[in-house]
């Protein structure tokens, strides 16, 4: 079985290629303390249609080139569907 793991497009300047960043959230054997790590996977996207801050669902697959290891699966949130909440918050305030 393949492992499937969700994450972040940080990086789409290479054709086919995308930068993908998984966080990992978890608890500090000793002290407890939550802490967040991530891990950089590269990613092949043969279709060229994920972009920086999608949300996107990757599976492991063989070496295909010196650092790709994952194959984009499918998109699971796109960025471009949270723009259109940025301007409201960015109206300016009238004071009364």
């Amino acid at each position: 079985m393949r492992k499937r793991v969700v994450g972040v497009v940080t990086g789409d300047k290479s054709s086919k290629t995308r930068r993908v960043e998984v966080e990992r959230i978890y608890r500090h054997p000793k002290y407890g303390k939550t802490i967040r790590r991530r891990t950089v996977c590269h990613a092949h996207d043969e279709d060229n249609v994920s972009r920086v801050g999608d949300t996107v669902e990757i599976i492991e697959s063989r070496p295909l080139s010196a650092l790709k290891r994952w194959a984009l699966v499918r998109i699971v949130k796109s960025a471009l569907s949270t723009s259109s909440d940025i301007t409201a918050v960015d109206a300016p305030v009238v004071a009364g």
